[in-house]
């Protein structure tokens, strides 16, 4: 079975053809913004297995790409952050936080 290993978003992720990972929002090009049904390329490849042969970037591959089209843009649940500060009288400061993500459907692994 073939795999890479990606890097986006400072995270890594194992990816193989068909797959569908949840990571972080892109920045597009200057006045552009991605919209579903885009199509993504993935430049940072660290790793390449394609069953036989294992190849490992330093720290990328030259030459290799991933490519993935969006199908889903959408911000996951809420996270509460909760300060408090004991015998100082300040009392409960709540805030909440939500972030955006792009769920990827991967086309090709090259």
């Amino acid at each position: 079975m073939e795999f890479a290993v990606i890097a986006t978003g400072g995270k890594q992720y194992t990816v193989s053809k068909g797959d569908t990972i949840t990571i972080e929002k892109l920045l597009a090009e200057k006045g552009k913004e991605y919209k579903e049904g885009d199509q993504v390329v993935f430049d940072k490849i660290l790793l390449v297995d394609n069953g036989k042969d294992t190849t490992i970037g330093t720290p990328y591959i030259a030459k290799a790409k991933v490519t993935g089209t969006i199908s889903k843009i959408g911000r996951s649940a809420k996270v509460l952050v909760v300060k408090y500060k004991q015998k100082s009288r300040s009392g409960w400061t709540r805030n909440g936080h939500r972030q955006h993500y792009f769920k990827v459907k991967i086309d090709s692994l090259g």
